[in-house]
């Protein structure tokens, strides 16, 4: 759904919250949740983030890059949200609808960037919703598969 400058999604996964956030809570988990493929790797950053924590992510759009991005919302386990230069930010917010689902927001919110226009002209907000799309699916899948076992101590 695109409304204004924000753009959202969401979908029920059946798994526990606390599973789902953990996912999106690990920087290199993001290559392959990310809908758009854009997202290559971790460059740097923590292997979970929290709130303020700083990640670089090598990206390709047409030509490779790395884009640096902080964490400025978070909630164990309910909320996670992160943004960069432009001040777009990206958003997660989990709404556990069971003790094993969870109804999973992914909200791009461009209303404090600078660059709304520029993306708006450029037909990102189309762009990004089929990304988010994506992504939920493939987080979903993610979530839904077994863990594989600890490694034993």
């Amino acid at each position: 759904m695109i409304s204004g400058r924000v753009i959202s999604a969401s979908t029920v996964v059946q798994a526990p919250a606390a599973r789902i956030f953990d996912l999106l809570a690990d920087p290199c988990r993001h290559p392959v949740l990310d809908g758009s493929g854009s997202v290559r790797s971790l460059v740097r950053g923590p292997q979970r983030l929290y709130l303020g924590a700083r990640f670089a992510m090598a990206m390709r759009l047409g030509v490779p890059y790395a884009m640096v991005n902080r964490v400025v919302e978070f909630e164990e386990g309910r909320l996670i949200a992160w943004t960069h230069v432009s001040r777009a930010i990206w958003r997660y917010q989990l709404e556990p609808t069971g003790p094993t689902s969870t109804r999973v927001t992914e909200t791009f919110d461009m209303r404090h960037s600078p660059l709304a226009p520029v993306y708006e002209r450029a037909g990102f907000a189309q762009r990004n919703e089929g990304a988010i799309v994506r992504s939920l699916a493939l987080l979903a899948d993610i979530a839904r598969a077994p863990q594989p076992p600890s490694p034993a101590p």
